[in-house]
């Protein structure tokens, strides 16, 4: 009877414990660091390790963040930047990378390096070719160089390429029907060669919410994993733009011999804010639809079976660049200050609840710039509103975005705090010419967060920042 119980009841609940309990199999997070004010990257690590994250990719190789995942025996994907992938032409430049940022760490107690990512989406069209001549050298010599260094059968080199370096013809949209992109198919096929040769994944990012982006045309649940009207190829159903998306690049690579090759997911997730489409209720749905996906191991129908993905991203960064959009500072599943953005099961269960945040964050003081009531001359509201945005992440203000609703004052107050805040509450960021003035009242409303700032030791270090020689200069100009 206890035999029996065990075998029938109690074997299925450990089983299932030991599979779902805490985290979906082979999920990681991508940790950005492009951010005005930086948490300690001990917290972050630990933040990573509360909630049970075993897999991190980076953009760099930072030695602070190096340092923090010392010991924490997380699964890491370092990063050679674009604008260095010219120095790693040169073996030499190569090998040297390799043992200040692979080899250095390699060591009991030290930092578990599984991946280095060379570049970052070096083929995006709108580079314009910066990278195309550059990237594959770089792959070589960073992958041989780690051949050399003993390194070459547990760590690999890979490169993170945007789902714009396949496509299907206009005249048979499918994924059966996918290619690499006729301007980079040569070193497309020499890539995927020695990525082979190698044991070395393919790592692509791909970003449902890019097709919704400024195309209004775009069927809306297709995005998504929980409606969307099939689309048939060969007998095969889509239902989703990211299965028809990965079997795509499945089809390019098959097309090259190499159909087999294992694929990562380098970057995917849903922004909460920057645009109409960009919001919680967004994320909360594509998450609950892909996690659950994830943890069963579906797979896609031309690839079933295990997928190993990582989030985009972990953290808001309001140093991105919002040249593709608004939404660039709002991919993280944790606001800027790590708590916390929306109810998520990393388990795929849609057990949803609050991860754990950063914990014992320090904040600036509880004040902030808004415009003055009793400002008289508003000649120069305009002009210092965009200075304000120029120098601070006013994105929130956006058509559709989470502070779009907005009165005139208002949108002044949040100018004024966004660029107050950035510069650790420093009194004169809160002058204005007259037109600002600091409050110990909380200014959010509704879905407006008006921010206050954390007090981060990255930012609080350094000397006089551009950005504050730029504000007393512009303001001394503004003033005469």
């Amino acid at each position: 009877m206890g035999n029996s119980l065990f075998l029938g009841i109690l074997l299925p609940m450990f089983l299932c414990l030991c599979f779902f309990g805490g985290f979906v199999n082979g999920l990681g997070v991508n940790w950005g660091t492009m951010a005005t004010h930086k948490l300690p990257p001990k917290t972050v690590v630990q933040m990573l390790k509360d909630n049970g994250i075993k897999k991190v990719k980076l953009f760099d190789a930072d030695s602070s963040t190096m340092s923090a995942l010392a010991g924490s025996d997380l699964e890491v994907m370092v990063a050679i930047p674009n604008d260095q992938l010219l120095a790693m032409s040169s073996y030499d430049r190569a090998k040297e990378w390799v043992r200040r940022n692979v080899t250095r760490y390699n060591f009991n107690g030290g930092v578990n390096v599984k991946y280095v990512a060379v570049g970052n989406e070096p083929f995006l069209t709108s580079y314009n070719g910066s990278f195309i001549n550059i990237t594959f050298p770089a792959l070589q010599n960073i992958q041989n160089a780690l051949n050399d260094a003993g390194l070459g059968d547990t760590v690999k080199a890979t490169v993170p390429l945007n789902a714009d370096v396949y496509n299907s013809p206009e005249g048979n949209p499918v994924p059966s029907a996918g290619r690499f992109r006729a301007d980079i198919s040569g070193i497309m096929s020499q890539i995927v060669d020695f990525l082979s040769k190698n044991g070395a994944p393919f790592t692509v990012n791909i970003y449902p919410f890019l097709s919704l982006y400024g195309n209004d045309d775009f069927p809306f649940n297709y995005a998504f994993f929980d409606g969307g009207d099939p689309i048939l190829d060969n007998g095969i159903q889509y239902t989703n733009v990211f299965d028809a998306n990965f079997d795509t690049l499945v089809s390019a690579l098959k097309a090259v011999g190499h159909g087999d090759m294992t694929i990562i997911v380098g970057e995917v997730g849903w922004p909460t804010d920057g645009d109409k489409n960009a919001n919680l209720a967004n994320a909360q749905r594509f998450y609950n639809g892909l996690l659950p996906r994830l943890a069963a191991n579906r797979g896609t129908p031309l690839r079933s079976g295990y997928i190993e993905v990582y989030l985009f991203g972990l953290i808001d960064e309001d140093a991105k660049s919002i040249a593709p959009g608004n939404f660039e500072r709002h991919w993280g599943i944790y606001r800027y200050d790590g708590q916390p953005k929306f109810p998520l099961d990393l388990s795929g269960q849609n057990q949803n609840k609050f991860l754990t945040g950063a914990q014992n964050v320090e904040y600036l003081p509880q004040k902030w710039c808004m415009f003055n009531p009793n400002a008289k001359d508003l000649s120069k509201l305009a002009d210092n509103i965009n200075y304000a945005c120029t120098f601070s992440d006013c994105t929130a203000l956006g058509y559709g975005s989470s502070c779009n609703n907005l009165d005139a004052n208002g949108n002044a107050s949040f100018a004024f705090n966004m660029y107050f805040q950035v510069q650790n509450q420093n009194d004169m960021a809160c002058n204005f010419q007259g037109l600002g003035t600091v409050t110990t009242q909380n200014l959010s409303q509704g879905s407006c967060n008006f921010i206050i700032q954390i007090a981060s030791l990255s930012s609080a270090s350094i000397g006089p920042s551009l950005v504050v020689i730029a504000f007393l200069t512009a303001f001394t100009s503004l003033v005469l």
